[in-house]
C-alpha cells in the first residue's frame, strides 16, 4: 500500500495496520447494507488519507472497497480514522484521551440535533459529513463517507479567500448560536464535552505547547532589534500557559455570570474544512467542517481567536474586526431565528471577552503560529516540533514568522495585552 512519494505523507500512514483487512471491511459494509442477504468483498485498497501536516491527533486512511451485495457490484469510498498505534509522541499524548468518544458523540448525537433545529426553521445547512461506522472496542475507529467524489476539496498552497472565510464563519456562527441556546435552556446537556486540547492528560512538558515561549525568548535574545519585546514577554512567561488552560477550563471550573459559553469546535482552521464549488461557474456551494475530536464547552471567543491565527493570513488578520462583525450578525440572526428568548450577547461583549482571554491569544502567537507558518508552506515536521529541540528552535528563526510576530506584538502592546487587570 505504501505510495512511492512517501515523503508527502505522515510515516504512520504509509502502511495500514494488519487488522484493517477484508474481514473488518466486510463488517463495515454489512453495517452499511443492513438489509443485505449476501455480501462479500471483491477488492480492498488503502492509501494515506491526507498529506503531511494536515492533521496530528489521529491516523487516517482512504479506502476504496469493491464488493458484491445480493448479486450487485458496488463500490464505497471511505475515510478511516483511528488512534495512533505506533510508539511516539502522538500515541503518548492521545492514547489516554477521549477524543474518539468526543467525536462519535458529536457526529451521532450533537450535530444531528443541531441540523434538525435548523431544518425546523427552514435552514438546510449541513454540519457534518456522513458517518458510516464507529466503535470504541476492540479499537477506537470512525469511518466516514469520502466526500471528495461529492465535489469537496481541501485547500492546497493558499489561504482561504474572503468568500471561503465568510462561509466558514457563517457555519460557526450557526453552530455557536444553537449550542448557546441549548446550554442555557438545558444545563448539563454538553457536560461530557469538557476536554479540549489544553485539558489533555499527557500534554504537560510538550516542547511545542509548554516550552514555546522559552524558545522564543532565546531567539529574540540573538536579535538586537527585537530585544525591546523581551521585558513584555518575560513578564507573562510564567502566566501564559496557565492562562490558556484557565480559558479552556473556565466553563467547568470557574464559570462567569457575564461570559458567553458555547460548544466550541476546538480546532477551527481551514485544514479542518473542505470546500465545494460549482464545477461550471466556480461558485462556492458549501464548506464542510471536519474533525470534532477537540470540541468542548468554553468561551465563544476561543474558536474565533483560534481562527485568527490558523485560518487568516497577515492581511486578513488586519480586518479581524470586520470578520467578527460578520460572524456576530449571523450568530445573532440564528438565535432569533431558532426562537431564543433570552438576552442575546452584544458585539461589545465579544470584544471585551477577547481581551479577557488575551493569554490564550498570546499563547497561540508564541507557540502555534511558528509551527503553523511552516505547515502552510508544506514544510511541516510536527513530530519534530513536538519532540526535537533542534526542529523546535528552528521554527522561531523563521523569517516569515518573525515578521508577523513583530507586527502583532506592536498591536498587542498598543491594545494593553501585557497590562495587569
Amino acid at each position: 500500500m505504501a505510495p512511492n512519494n512517501s515523503i508527502e505523507y505522515d510515516a504512520d500512514e504509509l502502511e495500514a495496520p494488519a487488522w484493517l483487512d477484508d474481514e473488518f471491511f466486510t463488517k463495515v459494509m454489512r453495517n452499511c447494507e443492513t438489509d443485505a442477504k449476501d455480501l462479500h468483498l471483491n477488492k480492498l485498497e488503502l492509501f494515506p488519507a491526507t498529506l503531511k501536516g494536515d492533521h496530528y491527533a489521529s491516523v487516517m486512511f482512504r479506502a476504496v472497497v469493491e464488493y458484491q451485495c445480493d448479486g450487485q457490484d458496488k463500490t464505497k469510498r471511505l475515510i478511516v480514522k483511528t488512534m495512533p498505534f505506533e510508539d511516539g509522541n502522538k500515541k503518548d499524548v492521545f492514547e489516554e484521551s477521549i477524543i474518539f468518544e468526543t467525536e462519535i458523540g458529536m457526529y451521532t448525537q450533537v450535530l444531528p440535533r443541531f441540523e434538525q433545529i435548523l431544518r425546523d426553521v427552514g435552514d438546510d445547512t449541513i454540519l457534518r459529513a456522513p458517518i458510516l461506522f464507529h466503535e470504541l472496542s476492540p479499537r477506537k475507529i470512525i469511518i466516514f463517507e469520502d466526500i471528495v467524489p461529492l465535489g469537496y476539496e481541501v485547500l492546497r498552497g493558499r489561504y482561504a479567500n474572503a468568500e471561503e472565510i465568510k462561509q466558514s464563519y457563517v457555519k460557526l456562527a450557526k453552530w455557536h448560536a444553537i449550542s448557546y441556546k441549548i446550554n442555557i435552556e438545558e444545563p448539563g446537556y454538553f457536560d461530557e464535552y469538557h476536554i479540549g486540547i489544553f485539558s489533555m492528560p499527557n500534554l504537560e512538558g510538550n516542547l511545542l505547547v509548554t516550552h514555546g515561549i522559552d524558545a522564543l525568548i532565546q531567539q529574540l535574545e540573538t536579535m538586537p532589534a527585537m530585544r525591546k519585546y523581551l521585558p513584555f514577554i518575560q513578564s507573562i512567561q510564567g502566566k501564559l500557559y496557565e492562562g490558556t488552560k484557565r480559558t479552556a477550563k473556565e466553563y467547568f471550573d470557574a464559570p462567569k455570570e457575564d461570559a458567553i459559553y458555547v460548544l466550541c469546535h476546538g480546532d477551527f482552521h481551514d485544514k479542518n474544512m473542505m470546500f465545494k464549488r460549482d464545477p461550471n461557474s466556480g461558485k462556492l456551494l458549501d464548506v464542510m467542517l471536519l474533525d470534532f475530536q477537540l470540541s468542548f464547552v468554553g468561551p465563544l471567543v476561543s474558536d474565533l481567536i483560534y481562527s485568527y491565527f490558523l485560518m487568516l493570513d497577515s492581511e486578513q488578520r488586519g480586518d479581524f474586526e470586520q470578520w467578527l462583525y460578520f460572524y456576530y450578525t449571523h450568530f445573532k440572526e440564528t438565535l432569533q431565528k431558532i426562537g431564543f428568548e433570552g438576552r442575546i450577547p452584544s458585539l461589545l461583549q465579544l470584544h471585551e471577552q477577547r481581551w479577557q482571554h488575551r493569554y490564550f491569544e498570546l499563547f497561540l502567537l508564541m507557540t502555534y503560529l511558528p509551527a503553523w507558518t511552516t505547515i502552510r508552506r508544506g514544510e511541516a515536521d510536527l513530530e519534530g516540533a513536538f519532540t526535537s529541540n533542534a526542529v523546535h528552535k528552528q521554527l522561531y528563526a523563521d523569517e516569515e514568522f518573525l515578521e508577523e510576530f513583530e507586527k502583532l506584538m506592536r498591536k498587542y502592546l498598543h491594545l494593553g495585552y501585557f497590562e495587569e487587570n
